[in-house]
């Protein structure tokens, strides 16, 4: 090697290891750049100015816990007491929580000495441990009460309206009705409404106990209520979460029957005319390219809302994708097995059929069920908008910005299904591809 050769070489050997720092440097410096971007282009400090985490911490505790109202008419002077504020969980004639005593002045203990007390009148007063007795009058529209002009963080006083917020619960006064709300944990009426003959009564005493109801047994009676409850409405839920399931079932395999045709057209190995192969090629990016939640958005101003149309939006989406995915898994078949079909003497059908079509079922096969497994989730948010579907019950239920723990059991049921047809998915990829040890 002459002194050229190694200066050249040299030479080469610098600039690789400078392109190297620079590569060590450069990627770091502009990921370095992007997150500093991203941090004030999202205005990060304001959002973590903006949060409102005692929001966040009442959101989370409506998730697992309940709350009953005691409601008074401050213009009628009836009084309700309702799990929720629903009239399908308003307690019967007669009968009131255990924590609500008196006649003529209706008292309610909160508990830890928080004590609210409905007075004739439309008077209300209220004892809080630290804190002034708080007067207030209902007078037409108005609310007058002897707060003073400095007030604490947990009330918001008006003329309209007070609101008081406590860690035993809150009250609400205004001039058409003053409200206690009381905190409990649990999903309070999830087996049975109050109207129901089996509300309080064990599992042990419904199986094996005496007949609660006389017209009923105890077992199927029990199974009738819960089923037809109509506070969780666990029937519609079902039924819900059977047009989910449906609307991913649909779209997917309707998706994957009419990809594999036309895939056969976008594969150059069975498609030589290069015309109607650039033209479903782009067919397909088309179909694929706008996304599911668009399509479901122009389906429903052209056929109107419902799971059908949800299913046809997965369908022409998981069209275009399956078709991609089945083209490219024709272009590689292996041509010995097509040769061995063709000596035989098959024709071109029975060449695609026995050929080529065993080749590719694996491929196909492992590609659709994880399409409707991913389906399964897409189909929740596809029901919100086209009014169909557990996505449905569940933007309801955040709309109401009231019933939080029906959020979260929708939330739970919709994480259950999407387990169930993961675990059924892959257990029906093992059964009919089979699994490698």
């Amino acid at each position: 090697m002459t002194a050229t050769d190694l200066s050249l070489a040299k030479h080469q050997a610098d600039q690789l290891f400078q392109r190297k720092r620079l590569f060590s440097f450069g990627i770091p410096a502009v990921i370095a750049a992007y997150l500093i971007y991203i941090f004030f282009a999202f205005d990060l400090p304001g959002l973590a100015q903006r949060a409102n985490w005692d929001n966040a911490v009442t959101l989370a505790s409506d998730s697992w816990s309940h709350k009953v109202h005691v409601t008074r008419n401050n213009r009628t002077g009836e009084i309700d007491y309702a799990v929720e504020g629903e009239r399908k969980g308003r307690y019967p004639e007669g009968k009131r929580p255990a924590w609500v005593s008196g006649d003529e002045v209706i008292v309610i203990d909160l508990g830890a000495d928080h004590i609210v007390r409905y007075l004739p009148d439309n008077r209300t007063e209220i004892e809080i441990p630290g804190f002034q007795t708080i007067e207030a009058k209902a007078e037409g529209r108005t609310v007058t009460t002897n707060l003073p002009a400095d007030l604490p963080d947990w009330i918001s006083a008006s003329d309209r309206r007070v609101g008081i917020t406590t860690a035993e619960g809150r009250i609400t006064l205004t001039g058409a009705r003053t409200e206690v709300f009381n905190y409990f944990p649990g999903w309070e009426l999830f087996w049975f409404t109050l109207d129901s003959p089996y509300h309080g009564h064990g599992l042990g005493e419904i199986m094996f106990g005496a007949r609660i109801d006389p017209e009923r047994a105890n077992i199927t009676g029990a199974i009738a209520d819960w089923w037809n409850n109509p506070m969780w409405r666990h029937k519609d839920v079902a039924w819900a979460i059977g047009e989910t399931i449906l609307m991913a079932f649909l779209g997917t395999m309707g998706a994957a029957i009419i990809a594999l045709p036309l895939a056969f057209l976008a594969a150059k190995r069975f498609s030589p005319i290069m015309l109607l192969r650039a033209g479903t090629r782009r067919l397909f990016d088309f179909v694929r390219g706008v996304d599911a939640l668009i399509w479901t958005v122009v389906l429903a101003r052209a056929f109107g809302p419902g799971p059908m149309t949800g299913a046809l939006a997965i369908l022409i989406t998981d069209t275009g994708t399956f078709g991609k995915i089945f083209s490219e898994a024709l272009e590689n078949v292996d041509n010995k097995q097509i040769e061995g079909v063709s000596s035989t003497g098959a024709k071109p059908l029975q060449r695609y059929r026995f050929g080529v079509i065993p080749q590719v079922v694996p491929v196909l096969l492992a590609q659709i069920l994880y399409f409707l497994e991913s389906n399964t989730r897409s189909a929740t948010i596809i029901g919100a908008i086209t009014g169909g579907g557990i996505g449905l019950m569940l933007t309801q239920a955040i709309q109401t910005q009231k019933d939080w723990e029906e959020v979260a059991y929708y939330i739970v049921l919709i994480i259950a299904m999407v387990m169930f047809m993961d675990w059924f998915s892959g257990w029906l990829r093992g059964k009919l591809i089979g699994r490698k040890d």
